[in-house]
């Protein structure tokens, strides 16, 4: 029996990572506490994938911020600038990670992106003239050999040198191609030292292959492997791919002198095709069948009769991708038996490839009849005013007037707003005292009236703050809102809630997805109360803020049984009506955030429009088509690669549009410039993810390049996202640079 996983959750099962590391970040403990607490994680996760039966265990999967910044510290892509500093080698890890400002010097953190079709972000490491390639980094033997010593042999894991070429940046007069020999050489010597230490594979992901790949891209790929796999230093070695399938190359692949091949069945489009094509019988595929992005129960039939289709000769089970991107387990969850028994986080996953495999081999029969129960069972029934809304929709509902350009002049002489008007992207830093607050009014401790006027007290502090320092447009804050996604989906029907059910999203930042349970409604009005507070309180225009409907999915766990076309619509309609009960209360600015628009763009081109754009733009238009010329709508998105479908965005058809442009060096500004963009933009100016605060003149050079690419009547200034995990003296100080580096460049307009 032959069962793995291409990665497991690494924060812990309580987070504890996480509120370890911000122990470090703050100097409570020592760099040496932090290791040893890691070092107890990695234990604790090792053995429950051992004692679920997992016949081969991943190492090397666990990361202290990112495993692709790993890869850059184990090859000695580190910026030169970095190393020269009197640094530990944590500290700079953690300070291209997240950015450093000390006595020591200054490091911007190195940019972030997202990591293909989810909501982790990788770092982007950076490969420099002065970059020696080359082995110079420890952590991929020191974890191997903890888990030896715990009498674990496993497979360690590192990002393959086509992906790790593929995804990083390169400094001008330098490309892919001068790496290759320099990376081989270090790879190989990483296959040596594994052997050395006991090793028998090695498991190299490889997730661009998934992707469109052109006639260099796939050359690029044969050179680096027929190179590396001339000396596999007695290693066997597997090549895992996931988040699609390997059609642009799969005969070479399974054509390489690699002894494993990992394969993605579940998102893999043309998978089972290319596989019932032909497979070698002297290579192992390793079947990714559990699906490692969704909180679903796996339909054991359906998975079987895909896997009786295989031909190939040896076959292990796997997950389609790492189980990172999924809850820990669901042991410590509250959903009645009833519900509960539909989910399968990162610990049932594992449960649900030993029953697979045991079934395979003539086992299981009671794991598969329970499963069949399940699945034979109507989980949810439909809304049919819902369905029957839905169909009545015609062109006509997904169109605003009048036109972009004519609004824009509506919009001017309404708002009366400056030339490079500042303002926000939402939210304010959320201190200890707000999410005390918030817990002890969920629990019953702190009465509405209490909770309500804390509140009040609270916009009413920041609303004046913007007004002294002089921001042209308002935020309330959402200091009452817990996240983004939950929020809303707090006051819609058909959503679910995990107690525990944290995702990694970037470093040390969890996420808790809802889960889209059934037919999605709005209950009440959802934001109307404090954004027509906060209105009131001021006469400078304040945005409501919304979370759009193609965030709001993608940032949930979607249902299995309807399309997440369905899904969305139905979330747009609930928007919709938010919206407009916005409109009437008198805000007439609403930004409705679009963050995750890139999230689920398929990652081959082909497929971007009728499997995805076709519908997710339409359903932001849905959102704001009817609200009067005179409103203005603004829309927000952040670390994403967003270059390649600018048509796209301007026909969101929003009026402003702010983005990510900081840890990016603007670079989408000449897209925008070439696609002649007609939406109003704010580039973002600094770096939220980072505690570091611009240097003073640093945000008036960052206004200068957006004044070169972009018309100053098109420009807002603004923080490339939402200050809600930031500090306040640092936001405070961020923000001050920011309206005064505005006001500056007004001057010289």
């Amino acid at each position: 029996m032959s069962t793995t996983i291409i990665g497991f959750p690494r924060l812990g099962e309580f987070r504890e990572l996480k509120f370890t590391t911000e122990k470090y970040f703050r100097k409570e403990i020592s760099a040496d506490e932090l290791l040893a607490a890691a070092k107890d994680l990695r234990a604790k996760h090792w053995n429950i994938v051992k004692e679920q039966g997992i016949t081969e265990i991943p190492s090397n999967d666990f990361s202290h911020y990112d495993n692709f910044l790993d890869a850059a510290f184990l090859f000695n892509v580190v910026p030169a600038s970095v190393q020269s500093l009197d640094l530990t080698e944590l500290e700079q890890y953690f300070a291209l990670a997240r950015g450093y400002q000390g006595e020591k010097g200054d490091v911007r953190a190195l940019p972030m992106k997202k990591w293909f079709n989810t909501n982790y972000h990788y770092i982007v490491p950076k490969f420099e003239k002065t970059t020696e390639v080359k082995l110079a980094g420890h952590k991929i033997f020191d974890e191997y050999q903890e888990a030896k010593e715990l009498g674990i042999n496993t497979r360690p894991v590192v990002v393959g040198p086509f992906t790790f070429l593929q995804l990083s940046d390169f400094e001008d007069g330098v490309k892919e191609e001068d790496f290759v020999d320099g990376l081989v050489a270090a790879y190989q010597e990483v296959f040596a030292k594994l052997a050395e230490l006991g090793a028998t594979r090695i498991q190299l992901d490889e997730p661009a292959l998934v992707k469109d790949l052109s006639a260099e891209e796939k050359a690029l790929f044969l050179n680096l492997y027929n190179k590396l796999l001339a000396d596999k230093k007695g290693l066997e070695v597997l090549i895992q791919t996931y988040f699609g399938d390997v059609r642009d190359v799969y005969n070479d692949l399974v054509n390489l002198p690699v002894d494993g091949i990992g394969l993605d069945f579940v998102e893999g489009k043309k998978t089972l095709e290319l596989v019932k094509g032909g497979f070698p019988a002297d290579k192992t595929l390793y079947a990714g069948i559990v699906n490692g992005k969704n909180i679903w129960r796996n339909n054991y039939e359906k998975s079987l009769e895909i896997l009786d289709r295989v031909p190939a000769e040896k076959v292990v089970l796997t997950t389609s991708c790492s189980l990172l991107h999924v809850p820990f387990t669901t042991a410590n969850e509250d959903f009645e038996p009833a519900i509960l028994n539909h989910f399968a986080f990162a610990v049932e996953k594992l449960g649900e490839l030993r029953d697979l495999d045991a079934i395979r081999n003539g086992q299981g029969a009671e794991a598969l009849a329970a499963n069949k129960e399940l699945f034979a069972t109507e989980r949810v029934g439909a809304n049919a005013e819902l369905h029957a809304r839905i169909a009545a929709l015609t062109e006509a509902d997904y169109t605003r007037l009048p036109a972009f350009a004519e609004r824009e002049e509506i919009q001017k002489e309404a708002f009366k707003l400056p030339a490079l008007p500042t303002t926000t992207i939402g939210s304010f830093p959320q201190t200890k005292e707000v999410r005390a607050k918030r817990l002890a009014f969920r629990k019953g401790e702190l009465s509405q009236e209490e909770y309500d006027a804390f509140l009040a007290k609270t916009i009413d502090e920041w609303i004046k703050w913007q007004e002294e320092v002089g921001f042209d447009v308002l935020v309330h804050g959402e200091f009452e809102r817990n996240d983004m996604v939950e929020y809303f989906g707090q006051n819609l029907s058909g959503y679910l809630f995990s107690k525990n059910g944290w995702v990694q999203s970037y470093g040390m930042r969890g996420v808790k997805p809802p889960i889209i349970w059934g037919d999605v409604t709005r209950l009440n009005p959802i934001t109307v109360k404090w954004s027509s507070y906060a209105q009131s309180r001021t006469n400078k225009p304040v945005k409501g803020m919304l979370t759009g409907p193609v965030t709001i999915l993608n940032w949930s766990f979607p249902r299995e049984d309807i399309s997440i076309k369905d899904s969305t619509l139905q979330i747009a309609l609930a928007i919709k009506d938010e919206v407009l009960d916005l409109e009437a209360a008198g805000v007439k600015i609403i930004q409705i955030d679009e963050a995750a628009l890139r999230e689920k763009l398929p990652l081959r081109r082909s497929d971007w429009y009728e499997d995805y754009l076709d519908w997710a733009i339409p359903a932001f238009r849905l959102v704001h088509s009817t609200v009067a010329p005179d409103t203005q709508i603004h829309t927000h998105m952040c670390y994403s690669e967003f270059t390649d479908i600018i048509p796209a965005i301007d026909n969101l058809d929003a009026d402003v549009i702010s983005f990510e442009a900081s840890r990016s060096n603007l670079e989408i500004l000449d897209e925008l410039k070439a696609k002649n963009f007609q939406t109003e933009v704010g580039p973002g100016v600094y770096d939220i993810h980072s505690p570091r605060v611009p240097q003073d003149g640093e945000i008036d050079h960052t206004i200068e390049a957006i004044l070169a690419k972009v018309p100053s009547g098109k420009v807002w200034i603004n923080p490339d996202c939402g200050l809600k995990t930031r500090g306040i003296k640092e936001t405070k100080e961020s923000l001050i640079k920011l309206v005064n580096a505005a006001k500056e460049a007004r001057e010289h307009l």
